[in-house]
């Protein structure tokens, strides 16, 4: 069973209009949002073996809330900070690599490129995934992690104000 969920960071903060974009944190509702979304997925039985995530503050933040409403340790998060402006040859790079070592990756990052990549990989238009979103991708049918264009089976497309995700 190897499943890959792209989750976007939460909605952040642009309360300080000096502070640079990589070190903007996440307001209210990126915090609320990141706990409802944990919880949405612990619900639902899905527990991380590996997170990895940019280190840009906004999505520390929300992986320490996936990684906390899941029951994964947060000292266990790892931080690649080339998923901060990364392309989307390098994410799926570090995506081959790592479903190598684990079966279940959160992936926490950054827009244009996990919307970019949730809908190659699931080989479905998904369009923007919101602040919060979660793309869950399933590789069980293939022997390995594929960046071909509908590689994964999408299991769900859930974000905040969604009304249950895709597919019903």
């Amino acid at each position: 069973m190897k499943r890959l969920y792209l989750i976007r960071h939460g909605k952040s903060s642009w309360s300080e209009p000096g502070l640079d974009d990589f070190h903007r944190p996440l307001n209210h509702r990126g915090k609320n949002d990141g706990v409802a979304m944990a919880k949405r997925l612990a619900a639902a039985g899905i527990r991380p073996e590996l997170i990895v995530a940019s280190p840009a503050v906004r999505t520390k933040k929300t992986a320490r809330l996936m990684a906390e409403g899941t029951g994964f340790d947060e000292d266990a998060i790892q931080y690649d900070k080339n998923l901060y402006l990364g392309s989307f040859t390098y994410y799926c790079r570090l995506i081959a690599t790592l479903l190598e070592q684990v079966d279940v990756l959160f992936l926490v990052g950054h827009n244009n490129t996990i919307s970019e990549l949730a809908g190659h990989l699931s080989g479905r238009v998904l369009g923007n995934v919101p602040t919060c979103g979660i793309v869950a991708l399933d590789y069980s049918d293939t022997e390995r992690f594929s960046e071909a264009a509908g590689g994964g089976k999408l299991m769900f497309f859930w974000f905040p104000k969604d009304h249950g995700g895709l597919p019903k």
